[in-house]
């Protein structure tokens, strides 16, 4: 999976500031865009994949090695299993031991075991928790973060209490749709500027630029790996 610090070149998030500078010169509000690798860990996926592994590791082991052997000696009499409960107990935690480490490496592994509901809804949580963390909350007029989470292919869109109040999640989802259709076409910083340039004319029908207005936060993209 391709790590959010090496999805724009260097070139490409030097524009991206460009585009946030450019839209911050119509409003007083504040634009954060942030890319992410992932959302969240999702540990209950590398569980289930570990135990995946671990099922198909005892069903092979079994199919290849079990056999069932007389007990020998000269008092001894009926039948043994080869793979006994120790070995069975052993191939079982070495299998779900390697698939968790694997899945870990690995993130497109966890897909299978993952619902769009529950990715969409780490998605948000990482919007609110990157809207706290870089401080928009704490600005004058806090506006949207644009995060595009590479692992989920996920954009979501927030504003503070009084942007929210005068945009509706339509206005948000148009700039969502930006982001994603430069995705798709293969041109992602060009969808991400574009994104920007809209938010800061959304924003600047409600919360134009005033005299004095100070740019509270620095204008360039955010990494979360």
């Amino acid at each position: 999976m391709q790590r959010a610090s090496t999805f724009f070149t260097e070139p490409e998030c030097t524009t991206i500031a460009e585009a946030v500078s450019a839209a911050e010169k119509k409003t007083s509000g504040e634009i954060v865009p942030v890319i992410a690798t992932a959302s969240g860990r999702y540990d209950r996926a590398e569980d289930l994949f570990g135990l995946t592994c671990s099922v198909l590791l005892l069903i092979v082991s079994w199919i290849i090695f079990q056999e069932i052997r007389p007990v020998e000696g000269d008092w001894a009499s009926g039948q043994r299993l080869i793979l006994g409960l120790v070995p069975i107990v052993v191939i079982f935690l070495v299998g779900f031991s390697l698939g968790a480490a694997l899945s870990t490496w690995i993130p497109a592994l966890k897909l299978p075991f993952l619902s769009r509901a529950e990715m969409e809804a780490e998605v948000d949580r990482s919007a609110a928790e990157a809207f706290q963390r870089f401080r928009v909350r704490g600005t004058a007029a806090g506006t949207g973060v644009l995060i595009y989470s590479l692992f989920e292919h996920t954009v979501q869109v927030i504003g503070d209490d009084a942007i929210a109040a005068k945009l509706t999640q339509e206005d948000w989802n148009q700039v969502r749709d930006l982001v994603l259709d430069g995705i798709r076409s293969g041109q992602a910083a060009e969808g991400l500027r574009q994104a920007i340039a809209h938010s800061g004319d959304l924003l600047a029908g409600h919360f134009p630029i005033e005299p004095g207005d100070v740019d509270e936060l620095t204008n360039e993209l955010r990494i979360i790996d």
